[in-house]
């Protein structure tokens, strides 16, 4: 069991006791209780410290220190976690004082992804952060050197052994660097093979647990793994999603972000989240029902700016309405960029569709008049199959054919029609 501290004090466990700091609202410490449960722990105490300076050696300060110490021994906690991330000169004292194991948000998270990730890609990033994270704490207690378990960090540490892991660790974050990179080599052919073929990408992203998942498998008919725990989804998830047009699209489920993501997980994910570059349109999926909804968008949006996706287009789906209030349902859905769904239930979805349509500015649909040889029944199946057929007959040989197609698909029946006239979809 556990201790959750936060300067504010949040407490965990095997059993945890958690602290958190007063410079974030109290909904931090449900926040860091949430992630303390994702991770395997029993929060058995928290405690909270109001304080504007952190201080240099324990974040909290000798008198909170005392504290901690009493209220973590009184429940029988084994470890505390702190809702910040703690310097490796902090959390050795921490650790000395405390004589519990001692963790911070950043190697939280980190527990949390090296124990959701399934694929080779998702194992290899995070254990690049992981790496990036023991490295600058190798000259801490040696139960900082135990925590990764058998191999790396498990000897005494002595000065020669701590320079030999080191190198063998730093050897390590240069191997993983190389794989993750082949990672994005691969990834980057496969949008280029998407491109070829004209295939829109449509990316959900938003706060962790908002219902990415269920939502992805209520439009894609997945069965993709669900779950209330935050960072349900690690590995990411790509499947067609089928609009009323019959335009090819593919839809994308991400990992959820979180306030205070540690910048160089950011940075190990970056194969991953280079996804969303290529795509067409964002899903900005927000549990409405949150009392901390308006933060998790900020944090949200703060994260889509720092990689460079202020500027694409994006739809606002304000997620489980089965649990708002109807006005305020209404209220939401009144945004000229927001639709309101309830994943679970169904609800919304095929206006949601609607509006991914709308969205999808890059590949308009439009009417077009083809003339095609009466012998291209490849063709006109593939009219029936991508697009919407309003009429066809035959005349002289020529097969004449109106249709509703997506801009990309007009351009693979250019070269294969005998004539060819477009007006917009509207006219």
């Amino acid at each position: 069991m556990g201790w959750v501290c936060s300067r504010r004090l949040v407490g965990a466990s095997q059993s945890a006791y958690s602290l958190s700091r007063s410079d974030g609202e109290e909904e931090t410490l449900q926040e860091l209780s949430e992630l303390t449960t994702s991770a395997g722990a029993q929060v058995v105490g928290s405690i909270l410290q109001r304080s504007p300076d952190p201080d240099p050696a324990t974040l909290v300060g000798r008198g909170k220190v005392r504290e901690i110490s009493a209220g973590a021994k009184g429940v029988k906690a084994d470890s505390v976690i702190f809702d910040h991330d703690l310097t490796p000169t902090q959390l050795r004292n921490l650790e000395q004082v405390l004589d519990l194991r001692v963790i911070d948000r950043t190697q939280l998270i980190l527990d949390i992804f090296a124990r959701r990730a399934r694929t080779r890609e998702g194992q290899l990033q995070v254990e690049l952060a992981q790496l990036n994270y023991l490295l600058p704490r190798l000259g801490g207690r040696g139960t900082l050197l135990s925590r990764l378990g058998g191999g790396i960090g498990t000897r005494g540490p002595g000065e020669q052994q701590l320079e030999f892991d080191r190198r063998r660790i730093r050897a390590r974050i240069r191997r993983l660097r190389e794989a993750i990179e082949r990672v994005r080599s691969q990834r980057a052919l496969h949008r280029a093979h998407r491109q070829e073929r004209h295939c829109l990408t449509v990316a959900l992203v938003g706060y962790t647990n908002a219902g990415k998942s269920t939502l992805f498998n209520a439009l894609t008919g997945s069965k993709v793994a669900t779950s209330s725990r935050l960072f349900a989804t690690l590995d990411p998830t790509v499947r067609a999603l089928e609009l009323e047009s019959r335009r090819a699209v593919l839809l994308s489920d991400t990992v959820g972000f979180i306030r205070k993501l540690p910048p160089h997980l950011v940075a190990a994910f970056r194969a991953t989240l280079e996804e969303l570059e290529d795509a067409s349109l964002l899903l900005h999926v927000t549990d409405a029902s949150h009392p901390e909804r308006e933060p998790q968008d900020a944090a949200v949006r703060s994260l889509l700016g720092s990689l460079g996706l202020a500027a694409t287009p994006c739809l606002h789906v304000w997620n489980k309405a089965d649990l708002l209030d109807p006005a305020e349902a209404r209220r939401l859905a009144a945004g000229d960029s927001d639709v309101v769904v309830s994943a679970l239930k169904g609800d919304g979805l095929e206006a949601l569709r609607r509006r991914i349509e709308e969205g999808l500015q890059q590949d308009p649909i439009v009417e077009a008049e083809l003339e095609l040889s009466s012998s291209d029944g490849e063709g006109l199946a593939l009219l029936y199959r991508l697009g919407t057929v309003l009429s066809a007959h035959l005349e002289d040989r020529r097969l004449l054919v109106r249709a509703r197609l997506a801009a990309s698909l007009r351009e693979r029946f250019r070269a294969r029609s005998l004539a060819f006239r477009e007006t917009p979809a509207g006219a």
